[in-house]
């Protein structure tokens, strides 16, 4: 969790303009950081523990629905540009190693591919393997969202220790 937190810190300074709460959003929709840099910042930011997941949650949901809909055009475009081209081929072999489940299980593997909080497991990489295995956007964008819940309650237990009498 120390990294989440010194990267949380590095987003917290550089977007102190921005009202606290957005800072969170921002975080938890950020790609690599998502739910765990945001409940990171809440901590940081000394949120309340019901505060932080809240809005952690609400900013790890919210680009579901936009990557669902728009990830496939949006990338035929942008892959003309080399640094897109090079992070989309990454985020592409990062999910097929991992979505092994998920063309198993299909949308209960789309599920667990989110809730269980390990690195490259998150709503970045769950939408781009809903998309691979037409998993239809209703029934991914319900599991992807559920799958965030889950992991926000068990990555709350290291965020905030001390609440849970660690």
């Amino acid at each position: 969790m120390e990294w989440f937190e010194d990267i949380s810190d590095v987003f917290i300074e550089l977007f102190q303009f921005l009202p606290e709460e957005m800072i969170v959003l921002f975080i938890s929709a950020l790609p690599l950081l998502e739910v765990r840099g945001g409940l990171s910042a809440g901590a940081l930011l000394e949120f309340s523990f019901e505060k932080t997941l809240l809005l952690s949650i609400i900013g790890n949901i919210a680009p579901i629905a936009p990557l669902l809909l728009l990830f496939i055009p949006l990338s035929r475009w942008l892959t003309r540009f080399k640094m897109y081209e090079q992070f989309y081929y990454w985020l592409y072999d990062r999910t097929i190693r991992k979505s092994d489940k998920i063309e198993k299980y299909g949308a209960m593997g789309l599920f667990l591919f989110t809730a269980l909080p390990f690195p490259a497991t998150g709503v970045y990489s769950a939408c781009m393997a809903a998309l691979l295995f037409f998993i239809p956007v209703r029934v991914a964008i319900f599991s992807i969202s559920l799958g965030v819940v889950f992991t926000s309650i068990i990555i709350s237990i290291f965020a905030y220790p001390a609440l849970f009498g660690l």
